[in-house]
């Protein structure tokens, strides 16, 4: 199944990130639907995005639940079958999606796909054993960076997402670590970049 700005939701976790919020909202095709997971409780971030942008909505936690936990409730409150989990200091390049869209099209059969990170001193993935870098084309990796991934919600419907036991860092690890154990296929998308 080929992913679209209509069966994909943004899924932004913040913590008093009023000052780069907006840049990665900007950064996002605005059709495309956004979910904000304000751990800070802030009613007036809730309320300055909510008016500003027509495809954002706020959830509001009333405690600090972490990464993992609130990725879990922007997952939760998803009704798309894709949903890229991002920062809120990481901003998409022009053809980032659309890049992702085209390779939806070539690639199903994947538990989680993500782009690259332009810094390369700061790479988003890892290999692993027996893993090869392309430059060209989608390759497989052992883990990404859950600063930016998407998952394949329609694929992993029985998958439990985010251990909350990990409050922040290395949750992603544990979710990649599972998904390779259960035999899913996780891709850096070399052409879509952040």
């Amino acid at each position: 199944m080929s992913i679209t700005r209509q069966n994909l939701s943004v899924i932004i976790v913040v913590y008093k990130s009023e000052h780069v919020i907006e840049n990665c909202i900007n950064s996002i095709d605005s059709e495309v639907e956004i979910i904000v997971i304000d751990n800070s409780n802030s009613e007036d971030l809730k309320k300055k995005i909510e008016t500003k942008y027509n495809n954002v909505r706020c959830i509001l936690s009333k405690e600090n639940l972490g990464m993992g936990a609130g990725n879990n409730l922007g997952i939760k409150n998803v009704d798309k079958d894709f949903a890229l989990i991002l920062n809120p200091d990481v901003t998409l390049e022009n053809d980032t999606l659309d890049k992702i869209f085209a390779v939806s099209k070539e690639i199903d059969d994947f538990g989680i796909i993500a782009p690259i990170s332009s810094k390369i001193e700061y790479p988003n993935y890892v290999l692993g054993k027996g893993y090869k870098f392309d430059s060209t084309k989608p390759f497989a990796v052992k883990s990404v960076d859950g600063y930016a991934m998407l998952l394949n919600l329609k694929k992993l419907t029985n998958f439990n997402f985010f251990d909350e036991n990990f409050f922040l860092y290395l949750e992603n690890e544990d979710l990649c670590m599972r998904l390779e154990k259960s035999v899913e296929n996780i891709y850096i998308i070399p052409k879509s970049r952040i």
